[in-house]
């Protein structure tokens, strides 16, 4: 009776493994493969919004040589991977080594360093920006000590610096989480045989932590480093669709909305720096991943 079942549902199941991958297989060609084709194909061309364009070769890349707004959006896209890794690397692993401990309220610690993770960007940007303004709080406080207002939102160099601790104090949780797995799968008779030969806890993290966690390390640095190059919500936010002052704190990603959309929007000319930001992107990827295999040799 059982075998019986079992043949009669066999026959109603599809014949092909395909089909059960059909609805994926859609989504994904729908919403990565043919934006990524499209784009790939509008970078060669001058396609506008409303007006469909023509072949020009290699002029939108040509062009972008010449674009001043390009060399500063790559100099800032840059400058947020320099000194927004670096950080999301070190300072999530110290956060899990604090609260990996199972101590009274660790748990509620734990969610508390973690809701900035689930919380909206646009709501976080927001609530930066009114801490930050002119006649924010925390120009309120400085000036009630003495400090004086600080233009944390137009001055240029403090915008990014801004924008750049708002991308880390979002990070910290979700890396924060990915390091709490790594270290617990780390054996405690490692530590335990390190406290014994003498080593105190700086010792310890740099001779048995790290080196048990390199590899999430490595995957936490290629992660935070896309995200970084690719950053957006957070300078939009801080900085208006303008870009800061006279534009000095744009983005790649944002001279990509500047410039492709609109009725007149430059789709083709936008498109050649989406390929550029795509192959930067990658390149990270593989400039992390080749470092971890050339320390691991």
């Amino acid at each position: 009776m059982a075998s019986s079942t079992v043949s009669r549902v066999r026959r109603q199941l599809p014949s092909s493994p395909w089909l059960f991958a059909a609805p994926g297989l859609l989504i994904t060609g729908a919403f990565i493969l043919y934006p990524f084709v499209s784009t790939l194909v509008n970078a060669f061309t001058d396609r506008r919004t409303l007006i469909p364009g023509e072949f020009v070769g290699l002029a939108n890349f040509s062009e972008l040589l010449h674009d001043d707004m390009f060399w500063i959006g790559l100099r800032n896209s840059t400058l947020y991977v320099l000194v927004v890794v670096p950080a999301l690397v070190v300072l999530p692993l110290l956060l899990a080594l604090l609260v990996q401990k199972n101590i009274p309220g660790i748990t509620f610690f734990r969610s508390a360093f973690y809701t900035p993770v689930v919380a909206s960007i646009v709501v976080v940007g927001l609530i930066w920006v009114w801490l930050l303004d002119e006649r924010g709080l925390v120009n309120s406080v400085l000036e009630a000590i003495g400090v004086g207002r600080v233009g944390f939102l137009s001055d240029q160099w403090l915008l990014l610096l801004s924008a750049m601790a708002v991308t880390v104090w979002k990070g910290l949780g979700y890396y924060m989480i990915i390091y709490l797995a790594a270290l617990a799968n780390v054996p405690r008779e490692l530590h335990e045989a390190a406290a014994v030969d003498g080593a105190g806890a700086v010792r310890r993290f740099l001779s048995v932590t790290v080196p048990a966690v390199r590899s999430t390390m490595v995957l936490v640095g290629a992660l935070s480093s896309v995200a970084a190059f690719k950053v957006f919500s957070e300078v939009y936010l801080m900085a208006g669709p303008s870009g800061g002052p006279a534009g000095e704190d744009t983005t790649l990603v944002m001279l990509v909305q500047r410039t492709g959309t609109g009725l007149t929007g430059r789709v083709g000319y936008a498109s050649a720096i989406s390929v550029v930001v795509f192959v930067v992107t990658v390149a990270l990827m593989l400039l992390v991943l080749r470092a971890d295999r050339k320390d691991a040799s």
